[in-house]
């Protein structure tokens, strides 16, 4: 396999908070690997001054034509959720592989959509979930594949933030069309991909959820009862109501329990590993990560980077990226239905496929014309 010697060329649309404050740092560091050849953003002047400040020659207020006349390598998607999709897809016709914020697409059915604009050797569509990446979690989940802690047995997985009520007076917040859902899409994605990155698929989930104080269409607190393919059971809390934020997660297996608390990002000292009573204490120092590096977009950022110089499909892509959005989906069918939802159900024909509150069917007639 060829390895790439030329520089990214890379687009960044969307010239917000998000992309001035992570995405462009994150491809500065990358020094001379990476070509930041556009920004865009409907905008115009905004486009133009933030291009300006991180050295792009180039800034536009149409994504298409930007595609056209820089076509670029690699495409950072830093809008709002509901825009995603059609910049993503016309991208990747483009020629150009994507990163993406968070969430991927506002259901199954669009991400879907995305794969089928995908090559077999790419280009590809990524997604950002962040903290997969940090050396801790890297660690971790070497050890589970390695069944170096025992069986995964009982897990927490708990993001508990709080949002005031300004922060829902941005249009697009708080609404099934344009934010898919609540904290358990805009917020708790991030713990949940952290977690599935680490016990892999699940079988069956059984929720709740409630708009208990915030003046939105979706929830503002959800919780879940979640069984893995490997038989482990966690449970899963998303909340926007909570004044001491925090999120947390554990895991218990057979030999070990290990601990994250951290809020928007973690390094190793936010990690605890606990040996069981059995367990000699003298393994917990061969447990410890051996480099320490945060979780952050800049780490991913760099990994996506060498995934493309090799021409291979980056993490957080494909089944990767998507087995998270799988779970949000599982959350709200069974919230709303109020029964247990399998893995297994969510196929076109469940309503939940096409749209996280089971509502929308025009997606579907637009894809299945």
């Amino acid at each position: 396999m060829a390895v790439r010697t030329r520089p990214i060329r890379t687009a960044v649309v969307g010239a917000g908070g998000i992309a001035q404050g992570q995405h462009l740092p994150g491809l500065r560091v990358l020094g001379d690997r990476v070509e930041i050849a556009a920004i865009v953003d409907m905008d115009g002047d905004r486009a133009a001054e933030v291009a300006a400040e991180w050295g792009a020659p180039l800034s536009f207020t149409s994504v298409a034509e930007m595609l056209e006349e820089v076509q670029p390598d690699l495409v950072l998607v830093c809008t709002p959720p509901g825009s995603h999709t059609d910049a993503v897809i016309r991208s990747l016709d483009a020629g150009a592989s994507v990163w993406c914020e968070k969430p991927p697409t506002l259901s199954l059915a669009e991400y879907d959509a995305i794969l089928e604009h995908e090559g077999a050797a790419g280009p590809y569509a990524s997604y950002v979930f962040q903290h997969r990446f940090g050396s801790a979690a890297r660690t971790l989940r070497s050890q589970i594949a390695a069944g170096d802690l025992g069986a995964p047995l009982v897990g927490v997985c708990h993001t508990l933030w709080y949002r005031d009520t300004a922060y829902y007076d941005v249009a697009w917040r708080g609404k099934w069309e344009t934010e898919g859902g609540g904290p358990a899409m805009g917020h708790g994605i991030h713990q949940m991909d952290l977690l599935l990155s680490l016990l892999g698929d699940w079988t069956e989930i059984s929720a709740t959820m409630a708009t208990l104080d915030r003046d939105v269409e979706t929830e503002d607190v959800s919780f879940a009862h979640v069984t893995f393919e490997s038989g482990a059971i966690v449970s899963v809390v998303n909340s926007v109501l909570s004044p001491r934020e925090t999120s947390y997660l554990r895991f218990d297996f057979a030999d070990a329990t290990v601990e994250v608390e951290h809020l928007y990002g973690y390094d190793n000292s936010h990690w605890k590993w606990t040996p069981a009573p059995h367990v000699d204490t003298d393994a917990v120092s061969s447990w410890a990560p051996t480099q320490n590096f945060a979780s952050s977009h800049a780490v991913q950022l760099e990994e996506l980077v060498s995934s493309l110089e090799r021409g291979e499909r980056p993490a957080a892509s494909g089944h990767d990226g998507r087995r998270v959005l799988e779970l949000i989906a599982g959350l709200y069918q069974s919230a709303i239905t109020g029964r247990r939802v399998q893995r297994s159900e969510l196929t076109r024909e469940n309503p939940f496929y096409w749209s996280m509150n089971g509502a929308s069917a025009t997606l579907k007639e637009t894809l299945d014309a």
